[in-house]
This record gives C-alpha cells, sequence and structure tokens, in this order.
C-alpha cells in the first residue's frame, strides 16, 4: 500500500492503494545520506557531495519505562553466528540500491543500484547494477550480464507482477530511438528478454492485478498501448490520454483530452470513457471531469458544473454505470479533497478547510460513496499535504491518525469502529508522566514526523500478527517535537500500550507476530547490534551481527510476516577509502527450532475491554471475534503454514453501531445524533440524476456491520422524485416506475407544500446571514494560525529549543519511500 497524491479537478486527492505489485512492501530504497557518506569516506570522490548537515540540538527523553532485557546465552550466540551471513558489494558506486521481492515465498530478491552522472560532468546517462538472490537474501550475484549492462531509469524501479514476472525499463534518450527499451522476465529474473518498444514510455508499465500478460503503458505523447502477451506485442488503443486505470475485471477507464493541451485538466475538459474488451470499444461516463481516480469498489472523479462554482465530486460503486454526487461539502481550487482508505464497504474522506489551517474534517461513506457523514473534525494534514492516517490492519475496524486542536497542539486519536467514534490514546501502562502534566496519554507520530526525519518509521501492523503494533510516540499532553521519540507496543490493537524500546528504531515483524527484530537508529554512528523479541516485545535480546561495524541504512525481510530471517543494510568504507554496501542476513530459524503446538496458543477475544455493558464485551461492527493466537510465554514457530483461525458470533445492535446520518453530528457530551442546521428531518439529495427527499431519524448503519436486533430506528424512507438538473450519464436515463407521489391534490397535501417551501424560504435566509457572518469572521480574522508542529521549523515554547529539520539527518528516509511529484497525475 502506498501514498499517492491525484489531481482531482485542480482539487487534489490524496488516495491510498497499490500501484503494480511491485510497491505495497515488495520494493524498498536504501540511501546513503550526504552526512552518512561524509563520514563513511576516508578520501571523497571528485563527483559527490560531501559537505555535511550542520548539528542540531538533540530533544530531551520522556517520561522513562523500562523493559525487560535479557542476555544471550553463548549457545544461543553461536548458532546465530552460524546463520548469520553478510555480503558486500564490492566496487558498487550506486547512491542507493532498490531491493525488490520476487513472488510469494519464491525466496528470490533483485537488487538494482544505479549512478546517475552529475549533470556539470563529463559523464553522460549512468551505469546500473543487477543483483539476485535465491535464499532469501543471503547471498546475491551480479546478473548485469542479463540486461546486457543497460543503464535502467531508477524512477521505474523493478516493476515485479503477478506470479513471478519482472519488467526492466532501459533509461535510453528519446532524440534518435523510435522507441523505448524494456526487459522482461517469468522466471523470477533468472533469465530477461529483450524488447523494442514502439513507443517511449512516459510513466512505468502498469500490471493487470491477477493476469501478468496483460499490461497497460501511457507513452510521453498521450498514446495509451496494451499488450495481452506480456509485451511482446503492443496495440494503441486511445490517443490524448491523460490518465487511466485498471477496475473490476478487465474494465479500465481513461481521461483524455479533445484539444491534446496540457492545461486541460485545469479547465475540467477532459472526457472519462471506460472499456470493458481491453480496448475494442469505450463508453463515454462523463464529459468536462478534471481528473479521477478509482479505489476499493469506487469509481470516483470531480467536475465544476458552473464556472462559477467550486468542484464536486461524483461517485459510481458499479463501474460508472450510473454515479451520484457524493454529499459532501465543495471545494474551491485552494481546497483539496483526499481519500484516506477504501474498500467495498466505505470510504474515508478528508476536506480541507479554506485557508491554511493544515487541518480539515474526516467523513466515512456509506456503501454507495454517495452519503458522507462527518468523522473527525480537526483533522491533521500538513502544508506538504501530508495525513497521519493509519489503517492499524491487525485488527478489525481500527484506524489510528493525529488531529490538531484549538490551541494548537497535535493529538493522537484512534477509532475501533471504522471512524464512527474516536478518543484519545491511553496511557502507556509501565510510563508515569510528571505532576504537572494535565493529561497523560500516547500520542503516535506519523508521515508528519517521519517526513520531518523526527522517527525513522511509521507505525507498524499486519494482518497475520493479530493485535500487535508497534509505533513511536511520545506520553504527555500533546505530540511532542522536542521530547525523544520511543516505540511502543500494544498487543490488543491499540487500547493498551507498552513502553518497549527508548529512542528512535528500526523495526519488523517475522514469524507471523512471533519475532520482532530493531536496530537503534545512529544518526552519528554506526551499527552492530539488532535487538529480537518472542513475546510481543515485553523483553529483548540484544546480537552483534558483526564485527566490523556499518553506516546503517534499513531493514528488510520478505513481505507477509512469514519469514524468520531479516537483513541489514548499510555501507562501510573499503580498502581504498570508498563506501561499499553491505547486507548482513540474520537466519532465526536455527535459534527457535521448536514447531509450535495446540498448547502454545490461546483464545482471544478482540475488543474485549472493562468498559461498557459486560454483555457486549467484545462486540465490535455487529460482532465478536475470537482469535487462536500465540501465548507471549511461547518461544517457538508459527511457521510458513500458518493461517489466522478467528470464531465469530452476531451481536445485538447498539447505538455504537450506527453513524450519525447526512446533516447529522454526534454530540460532543452524548452519543445522540443532532441535526446540524434545521429541524425539518427531510433532507435534498442528489441520486442516479434525479432529486430524491430522505426522511431519517439522523442515524445510519456503519458499513460491514453485521449486528442483529436490539437497537432499532424503524427508518422510514419516503422519497419524491424530481429531475435533478444534472443527467447521470450521456445515454437514456433507466427506466424507473411511476412515483406514487406525483401531484398535491387534497387541501391537506396543498397545506403541507406551503409549509414545506415556507421553511425552504426560511432555511436559504438563515443561509444567507450565516454566510454574511462568516465572511466578516474572515476578513477581521487576519491572523494566522499557530501551527506548534510546523513542517520546517519545530519550536518547544516552553524550553526555547528551536530544532532546524531541513538540515537534520535522516537515518533512513526511504524505508517508506516518500512521495513526489512524480506522483502527480497531470
Amino acid at each position: 500500500m502506498i501514498w499517492r497524491l491525484v489531481v482531482l479537478g485542480g482539487v487534489y486527492v490524496l488516495f491510498l492503494g497499490a500501484e503494480g505489485s511491485s510497491r505495497g512492501g515488495r520494493t524498498v530504497t536504501f540511501s546513503r545520506t550526504q552526512q552518512d557518506e561524509s563520514q563513511g569516506q576516508g578520501r571523497a570522490r571528485q563527483r559527490r557531495d560531501t559537505s555535511s548537515s550542520s548539528g542540531t540540538p538533540r530533544p530531551f527523553h520522556g517520561p522513562p519505562f523500562t523493559s525487560c532485557r535479557t542476555p544471550l546465552t553463548p549457545d544461543e550466540h553461536r548458532v546465530l553466528d552460524d546463520n548469520t551471513q553478510e555480503t558486500g558489494f564490492n566496487g558498487d558506486d550506486g547512491a542507493h540500491v532498490i531491493l525488490t521481492w520476487v513472488g510469494d515465498g519464491t525466496g528470490v530478491a533483485l537488487v538494482l543500484s544505479t549512478f546517475s552522472a552529475p549533470i556539470d560532468s563529463f559523464m553522460t546517462g549512468g551505469s546500473s547494477r543487477l543483483y539476485r538472490s535465491t535464499d532469501y537474501a543471503k547471498s546475491f550475484h551480479d546478473i548485469s550480464h542479463q540486461i546486457n549492462h543497460t543503464f535502467i531509469r531508477e524512477e521505474f524501479e523493478v516493476s515485479v507482477g503477478p506470479g513471478s514476472s519482472v519488467i526492466l525499463t532501459a533509461d535510453i534518450p528519446v532524440v534518435d530511438h523510435p522507441g523505448g527499451i524494456i526487459f522482461t522476465s517469468t522466471d523470477a529474473g533468472a533469465t530477461f528478454k529483450f524488447i523494442q518498444l514502439p513507443f517511449h514510455l512516459a510513466q512505468r508499465i502498469t500490471y493487470h492485478f491477477l493476469n501478468p500478460d496483460y499490461l497497460v503503458a501511457l507513452s510521453i505523447d498521450g498514446g495509451l498501448w496494451l499488450s495481452l502477451d506480456f509485451g511482446a506485442k503492443w496495440t494503441k488503443v486511445h490517443d490524448g490520454v491523460h490518465s487511466f486505470s485498471w477496475g473490476a475485471g478487465i474494465d479500465m477507464f481513461l481521461s483524455f483530452s479533445r484539444e491534446d493541451t496540457v492545461e486541460t485538466d485545469e479547465r475540467g475538459d477532459l472526457v472519462l470513457k471506460r472499456t470493458t474488451d481491453l480496448g475494442k470499444t469505450f463508453t463515454t461516463i462523463h464529459e468536462n471531469i478534471f481528473s479521477f481516480g478509482y479505489i476499493g469498489a469506487f469509481l470516483f472523479f470531480s467536475v465544476m458544473e458552473d464556472p462559477r462554482s467550486p468542484r464536486v465530486m461524483y461517485f459510481s460503486s458499479d463501474q460508472g454505470e450510473t454515479f451520484s454526487r457524493a454529499l459532501l461539502p465543495s471545494a474551491s481550487t485552494e481546497q483539496f479533497y483526499s481519500i484516506l482508505d477504501g474498500d467495498v464497504d466505505m470510504l474515508f474522506m478528508h476536506v480541507d478547510n479554506p485557508g491554511d489551517t493544515f487541518f480539515g474534517t474526516m467523513y466515512t461513506s456509506d456503501d454507495r460513496g454517495i452519503l458522507f457523514s462527518k468523522s473527525l473534525e480537526r483533522h491533521l494534514f500538513d502544508g506538504h499535504r501530508k495525513s497521519d492516517f493509519t489503517n492499524i490492519t491487525s485488527l478489525r475496524g481500527v484506524y489510528l491518525t493525529n488531529k490538531l486542536d484549538k490551541d494548537g497542539r497535535i493529538r493522537s486519536v484512534i477509532s475501533f469502529n471504522r471512524g464512527g467514534m474516536w478518543r484519545q490514546l491511553n496511557k502507556p501502562e509501565n510510563v508515569e508522566c510528571e505532576d504537572q502534566v494535565k493529561n497523560c496519554n500516547l500520542h503516535i507520530h506519523g508521515e508528519h514526523s517521519r517526513r520531518n526525519r523526527i522517527v525513522p518509521m511509521l507505525a507498524l501492523s499486519e494482518p497475520t500478527a493479530i493485535g500487535l503494533v508497534i509505533a513511536h510516540g511520545t506520553v504527555g499532553d500533546s505530540l511532542s517535537s522536542s521530547q525523544h521519540p520511543d516505540v511502543f507496543v500494544s498487543s490488543d490493537g491499540g487500547y493498551n500500550w507498552r513502553g518497549t524500546l527508548k529512542g528512535p528504531h528500526h523495526y519488523s515483524i517475522l514469524d507471523s507476530g512471533g519475532l520482532i527484530v530493531a536496530v537503534e537508529t545512529q544518526r552519528e554512528g554506526q551499527v552492530k547490534t539488532i535487538k529480537f523479541s518472542t513475546d510481543e516485545g515485553q523483553c529483548w535480546k540484544s546480537y552483534n551481527f558483526t564485527e566490523q561495524p556499518f553506516f546503517f541504512a534499513g531493514l528488510a525481510s520478505e513481505p507477509g510476516t512469514k519469514a524468520m530471517n531479516v537483513s541489514v543494510w548499510g555501507f562501510r568504507p573499503e580498502e581504498d577509502g570508498q563506501p561499499m554496501w553491505v547486507v548482513v542476513t540474520i537466519d532465526f530459524q536455527s535459534l527457535i527450532t521448536r514447531e509450535c503446538n495446540d498448547q502454545d496458543y490461546e483464545e482471544w477475544l478482540a475488543h474485549a475491554t472493562d468498559e461498557g455493558d459486560l454483555k457486549r464485551k467484545g462486540c465490535l461492527l455487529g460482532v465478536k471475534e475470537t482469535y487462536r493466537r500465540l501465548k507471549k510465554k511461547s518461544v517457538c514457530r508459527n511457521g510458513r503454514g500458518f493461517v489466522v483461525s478467528k470464531k465469530q458470533s452476531p451481536c445485538l445492535c447498539t447505538r455504537e453501531d450506527y453513524v450519525c446520518d447526512y446533516g447529522y453530528y454526534r454530540h460532543v457530551n452524548t452519543s445522540e445524533c443532532v441535526r446540524q442546521n434545521a429541524a425539518n428531518k427531510t433532507l435534498e439529495l442528489c441520486l442516479n440524476g434525479e432529486e430524491d427527499e430522505l426522511l431519517t431519524a439522523g442515524y445510519r448503519k456503519v458499513p460491514s456491520d453485521r449486528c442483529e436486533g436490539g437497537f432499532n430506528l424503524q427508518l422510514a424512507v419516503q422519497t419524491v422524485i424530481r429531475p435533478c438538473g444534472v443527467k447521470p450519464s450521456l445515454g437514456p436515463p433507466p427506466a424507473r416506475s411511476p412515483s406514487p407521489i406525483t401531484h398535491f391534490d387534497t387541501a391537506r397535501e396543498r397545506l403541507v407544500l406551503i409549509l414545506v417551501c415556507a421553511g425552504a424560504g426560511v432555511i436559504v435566509l438563515v443561509v444567507i446571514v450565516s454566510a454574511i457572518i462568516a465572511v466578516k469572521g474572515v476578513v477581521q480574522g487576519t491572523s494566522s494560525p499557530v501551527y506548534r508542529f510546523s513542517n520546517l521549523r519545530i519550536q518547544d515554547e516552553d524550553n526555547s529549543i528551536t530544532v532546524d529539520l531541513e538540515s537534520a539527518t535522516s537515518s533512513n528516509g526511504t524505508v517508506c519511500p516518500q512521495d513526489s511529484d512524480d506522483d502527480l497525475i497531470e
């Protein structure tokens, strides 16, 4: 899973999704920072920048805590020594390396090292080296000859698709070449095939998510090309394409420009089309769009219906057959929407507040992506349009994020029911705050902190490690920029936490949660020690994996947490003083030899807390889930065949199974949903091109909630169908049965109509007055908000310490690759 920034109608739409199989945990990039290079070189290469970053004050430590430390026995040390392999990439001049895992459980990894010549040098282009491992990164072999020592385009990485398919893209000049060059492999990189393309690639080739033979490519002249035989033959299926995306099955969506101008998307002149037969025929979905996206089961796009109006969002849950305007606040060109997460049941949407406020409002959708309810106000979104929103994948329904409160401080909140309710995190059980601290809670560092080089990693959870969460955080009233970040762990999906490691670390989950490994971040020194725990971070052992320390770049392990080995990447100076890439792989399988049996597991009821009704203990989203998971005291191997086992039973419905419906919000002091503006329960909305009136009690069930009986709202829904004014598609509208309510014939019905019209007039008047007051407030309130967690400089007001994060050095800013302008779909 990756973050992508998509320009949607001039409004930015950021969404979490998968872009090919080579991303989302399969690919990791390790880099040498300028400071590391200057420290690691005996003498500097003339073509490298050896300037070092200026020193910055060190943050102070937070509240103390203790965690168990157990020394290794001589036998354990000897076993690990016998199962630790070190590989040095002698003579490799790459500034960074890209590690990609191929296939599932194959043990195959490819490493691409590239060196691009500086612009002011006499060299042109650059050089690449390709290495291959078949033993889970224990050893590597140089296979550069398989691709004729060709310079590979670094930004396209090693593109891995379903099965064992691999694509490498050559970096060749456009001039004097009719098309680009790719190398394809169907045997996990054992052999490669040279293919001359009839076009030059504008971006990396996109795999179909199931069939590796189906490839889609966008050329630099806007042509959309399709291959059905893994790149052997290509056919142009459309011209003037701006962006494209696979849909369900073999459906594909694209936006194109009739005028073929660069600024078309800014004017909203793009046309959205769909093909269901791999480019043979196309159907127009909507004209005059800005951009579009596809996530989960939802197609979405933004439209400016009137040149004087803000852009609005439209959603479709049936592959574009029908679509409706999302009931969300509209956004101007200075604002943005952000799709934080989505699946077949619902979407999380962030709507930016006007102005440079660094926050907005988070909404959750219904299962159609149309009705959106307010989930969290003052949701943090920094100046780089980065969010700390995190899906805790180790437990169903859990999400974590940060909010910017009115006092200018950042505080962490967590939801255990898919955004229905949010609350602050509990204080770690082994940490005590000082007396002067009013509110003692755990606050988690997110993407904003990682981007500012405060922490090297984000919160980590895996679906196979039930309930396990590892994250950097600080304890106190709010997230502190001047407090040293420590590592905290939760074993129950975020309900309870425990301090486990002091200072920032890189960490990884192995053996489906049966093993955790960590390496402490050393900003100015070298590393030689790895820590590991077999009881979810309660106790740790340390192992010195090398006698020659090196500058640390990051950790890598096979995705999926099934592996028992981990690789430590870094570099050390060679004999001539030049840096050499080094990888040390430690295999814990020989240390933890016993296979787990039934006595090593326990039944664990998820979401079971001491709060609330004991009868509903463990109920979440309508069901109780009991998992079979490893006991903390059991030291054994789950193994590659481990499968998560759980039992489910339905629960009675309560208000917690409902979110506030459109036009309602949850009151701060109660669990009731309150109407936002008027007392009238009738809400107007546009569904499938028609204007409806929805009668609601203010609640709707959380998508994917499966509760039964209990709290029953008996929602009475009655619609009065009228033309909406905006047609849903360019084709004929679907036939509908006549509405039973089409005329107002009786005196009572006429009276109701008069009262409704009068009420509507009052509402319009109230809205106008409110708008005038709001404009006056904006004009009068000219001062900028106090943002105590600035993306440029972080200042602790109580201690008068200023840390210039632009000059701070990251130990590894590439374990989670940062977004760049390349992620903008123009």
